[in-house]
Order: C-alpha cells, then structure tokens, then sequence
C-alpha cells in the first residue's frame, strides 16, 4: 500500500474511495471526518513524504494539535468530495 501513496493524486484518490465507499454505507459526515482524521494519521506515521505537496502535507499535520488535525480532515474530506 505504501507505494500506491507515493503520489499525491493517488492518495487523493485512495481517501476519494474511502471517502465514497463510507457515504454510500450511510455514514454520517462526522463518522467520515473520524475515517478522514485516521486515514491522516496513517499518512503521518507510515508514509515517508516523496513530493512537495506530501512534505506540506505533513508538516501542516505534524504542527496542528487535535482539533486542527480535524479540520485538515474535514478539508481533505471537502477536497476529494467534490470531484
């Protein structure tokens, strides 16, 4: 898995799914946010930064405290739910 989120795109991509597959479940937008702040987490702890958008990323992940780790959730969330 980790080279499938290699690629900034593709991470998109793989939250975009995530992201599909838990509204099609009837997941709430709060419980997605939850799904969002872990797939994050994830992010952080196991994927090493191969492009700039991934180093901005992550050091805006690293710098936020809890709730501002919801946010950048919430707005991945936004960001991959549009298209």
């Amino acid at each position: 898995m980790g080279t499938v989120l290699k690629v900034f795109d593709k991470w998109k991509e793989f939250l975009a799914e995530r992201v599909s597959q838990a509204g099609h479940a009837g997941m709430s937008e709060e419980t997605i946010s939850k799904l969002a702040f872990q797939i994050g987490e994830f992010l952080s702890d196991k994927v090493d930064p191969g492009n700039e958008q991934e180093r901005v990323l992550k050091e805006l992940w690293d710098a936020g405290d809890e709730q501002e780790k919801r946010t950048i959730a919430r707005l991945m969330v936004k960001l991959v739910d549009k298209g």
